[in-house]
């Protein structure tokens, strides 16, 4: 067992009470071990930084029209893929050759992941929402002192990176990467990014929220979001929370008081935005690529907003970072 292993097994058994910490200790000899049980029992005040999205991925059962729709219709570049290999055994991983997962890039530090594994027409087609951290296995251990389940050991995943997942409160997938060099990623920094793109930046994630306070234990208190804006459909009334990440400018969105929905209003809730200097001009591109979209809005943050949609429902959203008019319900920190 190594030093992170140790350390979550002393917490589990600190919570049990310290007679029942001492008899469980003593039964795996960890005794000596003691002084490391009050040290993992405090939360580590050290959180290295997470800069900001370095991706959202979706399921599809419709490749070839999601691929239209990022391709075509946005402008990204698809710059990779990872697919079963030869010696794979098939019962276990599809057969060899077989689309795994696929990448398309809106810059080198952020992409959108699609999957062709949606199986059900009322399934998420959410998979999971990632954040680009400078030091991840010093998150790892810090994410471990604070009492979360984390993976005892790192090793670089199918595209080379180093990277893991943990469960938000509502059970959303959420995933720290370091992007490593000699990765698929960086061996591509500099490259595929077109003209053709029509954001050069995803500037924040939506996702479901059922408990605010809940929420804002993971995202606030362990990893150090700040809220930066709250708004609502009604002025007496919060919708929507802000999360900006603690060392960057992109930010996570509550979506709050949605009950049972279905999976084109899922679809709606679990978004992407992409920020763009001109919401005319960019709804005038979509147009002329063929995209048939409901003109622009201000949002009541203030913002130009415009609404796109992928095959399976999933909304991208186009957004001109800055307000144009006063935001409702709070105002904007930072801006």
């Amino acid at each position: 067992m190594d030093d992170t292993g140790l350390r979550t097994l002393l917490v589990k058994f600190f919570a049990r009470g310290t007679l029942s910490a001492l008899l469980a200790m003593a039964a795996f000899g960890l005794l000596t071990a003691l002084p490391a049980l009050v040290s993992a029992g405090k939360p580590a005040t050290h959180r290295p930084p997470i800069v900001g999205i370095a991706h959202i991925a979706l399921k599809t059962d419709n490749l070839a029209g999601a691929r239209e729709f990022y391709g075509r219709t946005l402008g990204f570049q698809e710059p990779f893929s990872v697919r079963v290999a030869k010696n794979s055994r098939s019962d276990l991983a599809g057969s060899p050759g077989d689309l795994i997962m696929t990448f398309f890039k809106v810059n080198d530090h952020q992409y959108i992941e699609l999957t062709p594994d949606l199986t059900s027409p009322t399934e998420d087609r959410l998979s999971h929402i990632a954040f680009e951290t400078t030091d991840i296995r010093a998150l790892r251990d810090y994410l471990a002192a604070n009492g979360m389940e984390v993976p005892a050991t790192l090793k670089p995943g199918t595209a080379g990176n180093l990277s893991f997942a943990v469960k938000d409160p509502d059970g959303h997938t959420v995933e720290f990467v370091e992007y490593i060099e000699g990765s698929l990623h960086s061996r591509n920094f500099g490259k595929f990014l077109p003209d053709t793109r029509i954001s050069q930046h995803m500037i924040h994630v939506g996702v479901t929220v059922r408990d605010r306070a809940a929420a804002d234990h993971f995202y606030k208190d362990i990893l150090g979001f700040q809220s930066i804006w709250y708004g609502g459909m009604t002025d007496d009334r919060a919708d929507w929370v802000d999360m900006r990440v603690p060392d960057g400018t992109d930010w996570l969105e509550y979506m709050l008081n949605v009950r049972d929905p279905s999976p084109r209003t899922l679809g709606v809730m679990h978004h992407f935005a992409l920020g763009v200097p001109d919401i005319h001009a960019a709804y005038k591109e979509v147009m002329s690529r063929g995209y048939r979209a409901e003109e622009p809005k201000i949002g009541r943050d203030g913002k130009w907003q415009l609404n796109l949609y992928d095959p399976d429902y999933t909304r991208a959203e186009l957004m001109e970072p800055k307000p144009v008019r006063k935001p409702c319900c709070s105002p904007i920190i930072g801006e």
